[in-house]
Parts: C-alpha cells; sequence; structure tokens
C-alpha cells in the first residue's frame, strides 16, 4: 500500500539522542517500504542547508519544509522567505520543547502570518511539557484560522496529552494530527472517526522511529482497509496538495 510520510528529519541529533539520518538511507527505507514521498526537515533551525540539498538530490521524493525559531524574531523570518521564496520550501517546522517556547506565544504570530500569506502548512512538535501542550497549540491554531497547523505526534506519549489532541482538533477545523510517536493505535481510529477521516496522517520521525513500527500501529488501529489507506496516503496527498 502506497503511503506519505508526514514527518521526518535528516541530519545528525548528538548530545541525549546520539542518532542521525541520511538522505540515501532514508530514501532506500522508502523503497523498501513503499512510502511515496517524505515531508522532511533538517534536525534543528542550523541545518536547513540539508533538507535543501535532500531535496536537490531527490526532489520528487522529497517534500521540504523549514525548520525555524521564532525567538530568533527577525533571522527566524528571513530564514522562512528565503527559502520558500529562493529554494521552493513548502512548509515550515516548529519545536516548542527544542527551542523552549511556549505554542501560543506571540512570538510565534509573525511566522503564522508568512504561513498565511504563502498558504503553506505549519508542523508543530506536541505533547512535552510545559511548551508544547495541545491546548496552547490549540489557542495558537485559535489566533489563526486560515493556517493548517500539524499536530506532530498528536500528544505523543501521554494518555492525556492525546485525549487533549482530539478534543482540541474536533474543536478547530484548522488543526490536523500526525500519529508518529505517539503508542495508542486505538486513538488513531478514534481520531479517523470523530476528528475526521481526512485530519489524521501517517508519520515515521526518522530517525527516531523505525517505519515497520509506525506502520504497525495503523494497521492494528482497527480501521477498514479504505481507512488505513486514507492515514497511510490519501489524507496526505490531500493536505499537501500532490
Amino acid at each position: 500500500m502506497k503511503k506519505i510520510d508526514l514527518h521526518s528529519h535528516v541530519g545528525n541529533f548528538g548530545s541525549w539522542a546520539g542518532i542521525k539520518s541520511d538522505i540515501d538511507s532514508i530514501i532506500k527505507n522508502m523503497d523498501t517500504y513503499e512510502i511515496e514521498k517524505t515531508v522532511l526537515c533538517s534536525a534543528n533551525q542550523n541545518t536547513n542547508e540539508d533538507t535543501n540539498d535532500a531535496f536537490k538530490k531527490y526532489p520528487d521524493r522529497i517534500f521540504p519544509i523549514v525548520y525555524v525559531n521564532p525567538l530568533e524574531g527577525r533571522k527566524c523570518t528571513d530564514i522562512l522567505k528565503e527559502y520558500i521564496e529562493n529554494f521552493g520550501f513548502k512548509g515550515i517546522k516548529l519545536n516548542p520543547l527544542k527551542n523552549a517556547f511556549v505554542a501560543d506565544e506571540e512570538a510565534v504570530d509573525p511566522v503564522m502570518e508568512l504561513a498565511e500569506m504563502y498558504d503553506i502548512p505549519v508542523f508543530m512538535h506536541s505533547g512535552h511539557p510545559p511548551y508544547s501542550l495541545p491546548w496552547s497549540i490549540a489557542l495558537l491554531a485559535e489566533r489563526h484560522p486560515k493556517v493548517r497547523l500539524v499536530m506532530i505526534h498528536m500528544g505523543h506519549g501521554h494518555g492525556v496529552y492525546i485525549d487533549a489532541a482530539l478534543k482540541m482538533a474536533r474543536r478547530y477545523d484548522n488543526i490536523y494530527l500526525e500519529m508518529s510517536g505517539m503508542p495508542m493505535g486505538s486513538k488513531i481510529k478514534e481520531a479517523y472517526d470523530t476528528v475526521g477521516r481526512n485530519r489524521i496522517m501517517f508519520g515515521i520521525d526518522t530517525p527516531f522511529h523505525h517505519p515497520t513500527v509506525e506502520m504497525q500501529k495503523v494497521i492494528t488501529s482497527g480501521l477498514d482497509e479504505k481507512g488505513i489507506e486514507d492515514v497511510f496516503y490519501n489524507n496526505a496527498k490531500e493536505f499537501l496538495r500532490i
């Protein structure tokens, strides 16, 4: 079954993680597991050139998004404009946990305004207090209703946060859910049934997870074959407009 991976990284994660990924290994996994396209970002806001190099090497397989830190102010917005206008990047990655900003703080507004102007989606890490909780992400979505906002990990590993991700997505129709790293397969089906069949999508989070692990959560979620196909492929194709 064809797939689109809504969330992976290229580059080196040092410190506590001690892992890295290169584009050729990513492409090899994509070929092995029938992944047609990957939404790709760098390991951090300082290494967007890694994504650009990957995109230039495999332009038909990569959907490149630019990783930025809103706390950097003008530097952040300049980087966004450069990568979107000059290099053809198609989305924005934000990580409140890594860059230590609360998801809905005012520093994020210029990023969201540019996302609306360019009509591109924003992908935001979720699930870790105090910075990236679903309630804060929902407040941001509420302020920017025209921006398509993907809640990466849909609450991540805490049951309360996962439940909150679904509740917030039901409340705000510009919130979409990506399920990598989220352990409860049943919540994928619940999202499909109660948030909307087109607002829950498959992701891997390379190099942190292997494709087969994330695939099994979708396959065993309780969805029928059409639902599995939607989560693996159809929803992301529609969302990314490809």
